[in-house]
């Protein structure tokens, strides 16, 4: 049950030195720090850290507003960490997720937060308002003119957030492609990661395995995810996607096969129906045995 820091500076002026100390005197094992602003998606680190976590362990900011954007934000990092058998803790505001008590303090912080960022968003918006009155021409100039350089330092700032948005929640979906890939087709695959509670990304297959490719790149997957499949007989498809299912789930009964296929999955029975039957899993279970597909 580790102890892991987490330290934000807006600029690349600042420096995290107090925070570290903050976070170190607390018995830190290890400290994770980004240099963006607080309202940036663009922190790697971040999820780094969010990675790093595993159950029991916490994670420990100095304040909360070094860790969230926006109440969304946080609890969603909460939300993470919870599901992960994690706790989030900050060291200067009443909060521990350990307990009910920290929850509540938490979304009301939070909240809070989100409600000192909407002025300032509608101050802003007031001051453009007025610019433009006067006659200024808000935006980027360079953008107005079409010019090349700009378009294409935007086109990277566009991919570095698509990757740490990919990066922030692939602790949901990417242990299902490693484990599937590439033993199992794309398409397989996808039906897997659409099956998991709660919903993950509205993926397609064609942008699940562009995501892939992006983490293959970015050195967090593995790329044996990304060679070729082999061509599956047809009849072997669901004994398959079953013996996953007993290899990761070993205390599932028949009968909760049989509502995984016809409830998550709308895998298709033999016949064309869409209710598995216990006895119908017994069938591709014996199936998958024939095969040596399951531990």
């Amino acid at each position: 049950m580790a102890l892991i820091g987490y330290a934000r500076v807006s600029t690349d002026e600042q420096d995290t030195a107090a925070q570290q100390d903050a976070l170190r005197a607390q018995g830190c094992v290890e400290i994770f720090e980004d240099k963006a602003s607080g309202a940036s998606k663009e922190r790697p680190n971040l999820a780094r850290a969010l990675g790093r976590v595993g159950q029991g362990d916490t994670l420990l900011v100095v304040r909360i507003d070094r860790l969230a954007r926006s109440l969304s934000h946080l609890l969603e990092i909460v939300e993470n960490l919870r599901g992960k058998g994690a706790y989030f803790r900050s060291i200067h505001d009443p909060i521990d997720t350990s307990s009910a008590q920290g929850m509540l303090m938490t979304q009301m912080l939070g909240a809070f937060a989100e409600f000192e960022r909407a002025l300032i968003r509608e101050r802003t918006r007031a001051g453009i308002k007025a610019a433009v009155a006067r006659g200024a021409k808000p935006g980027n100039p360079k953008m107005r003119e079409r010019d090349p350089v700009a378009i294409a330092n935007i086109r990277v700032s566009h991919n570095e957030r698509h990757l740490n948005e990919l990066l922030d929640g692939r602790h949901r979906w990417l242990p299902t492609v490693e484990r599937l890939r590439p033993h199992l087709p794309w398409a397989l695959v996808l039906r897997q990661v659409r099956a998991i509670t709660p919903p993950v990304r509205s993926f397609s297959e064609r942008t699940l395995v562009k995501a892939c490719r992006n983490l293959v790149r970015a050195g967090v997957a593995k790329p044996a995810i990304l060679q070729k499949s082999p061509r599956l007989p047809p009849d072997t498809r669901v004994a398959r996607l079953v013996a996953d299912r007993l290899n990761t789930h070993p205390g599932s009964t028949l009968r909760d096969i049989a509502t995984w296929l016809s409830r998550d999955l709308r895998e298709p029975t033999p016949r064309g129906g869409l209710n598995w039957t216990p006895e119908g899993v017994r069938r591709v279970i014996s199936q998958a045995r024939a095969l040596h597909l399951v531990a």
